[in-house]
């Protein structure tokens, strides 16, 4: 069956952003000239999916207003003759389907996830963390859908390597390498940011999912941990015991835009891959480094 719904948790407070975030939500901002929520929607798009769940908190209802329509806005442009304005900001409230549930207390990953169990339903989903920028030639989504349909519409965890050091940082898999591709493994566990010399491999997991529904059962299945919140991980590792669940080492870059120095890595290598603004870019880039 196609994967037509994809999950975005957008309920976090960015308390790495402020006091930009004391207003305005992370998602909304701005890399170059779209808000960052607005990639991760355009990757699951371009993946195929169909609709958008937003799981989200009180005071962000501009994330979910951003795929919408604005009749106000569209008006002044058209009477202002701005058709290229009218058509950019019209295309982005017609990009998908957009649901939104209220995640009324903020209790982890997984905690998040089951809040959309009603609109979810009994289908294989997409999650992606609003905060992670990957950027591919095909979509990091598509991939992790593609190795799914192979394996019997199995969970599929998407993975990158890094470095040894910095394996403390992340969820990191363990498993056998399939023969059929090596950039799949059959995980038997992960483990949550684990000390450099207990660390079971380097494939970290910077926040893309394909996940069956009955991940929900073991959602209810586990007791929270640290900070009283509920781990998307726990659950995946209740799962690998009863089912067969996939890591997949995905080909793209990421950008991690929920920390500052991650948001500006990504601002500035999306800046000088736009036409419109790459010399202009370099310019600024050689203007500073002078100094």
């Amino acid at each position: 069956m196609k994967i037509r719904k994809a999950v975005i948790p957008v309920a976090g407070r960015g308390t790495r952003f402020l006091p930009a975030t004391k207003e305005i939500p992370k998602e909304m901002i701005p890399i170059v000239d779209k808000p960052m929520i607005h990639y991760v929607v355009e990757e699951a798009v371009k993946s195929g999916i169909e609709q958008v769940i937003f799981v989200n908190s009180y005071g962000k209802h501009s994330v979910e207003n951003y795929f919408d329509r604005n009749y106000s806005l569209e008006k002044f442009l058209d009477d202002s003759k701005k058709e290229s304005d009218l058509d950019l900001i019209r295309k982005v409230s017609k990009m998908v389907e957009v649901v939104t549930v209220r995640q009324k207390e903020q209790l982890g990953l997984g905690h998040a996830i089951l809040s959309a169990e009603k609109l979810v339903g009994d289908e294989r989903f997409a999650v992606l963390l609003g905060d992670d920028l990957i950027v591919g030639d095909v979509p990091c989504t598509k991939q992790l859908i593609d190795f799914s349909n192979k394996q019997n519409n199995s969970s599929v965890i998407g993975v990158m390597e890094v470095p040894k050091e910095e394996v403390t940082k992340y969820g990191i898999v363990s498993g056998s390498r399939c023969k059929e591709d090596t950039r799949g493994m059959l995980m038997t566990t992960m483990v949550e940011k684990p000390k450099v010399e207990l660390a079971p491999s380097n494939w970290a997991t910077p926040g893309r999912y394909v996940l069956n529904f009955t991940i929900f059962e073991y959602l209810k299945r586990i007791k929270p941990g640290a900070g009283n919140e509920y781990q998307l991980t726990d659950a995946i590792n209740l799962e690998c015991q009863e089912k067969q669940v996939f890591a997949y080492l995905f080909e793209g870059k990421r950008y991690d835009t929920g920390q500052v120095m991650g948001y500006l890595d990504a601002t500035i290598a999306f800046a000088l891959g736009d036409p419109r603004f790459t010399e202009g870019v370099k310019k600024l880039i050689s203007k500073y480094s002078s100094r």
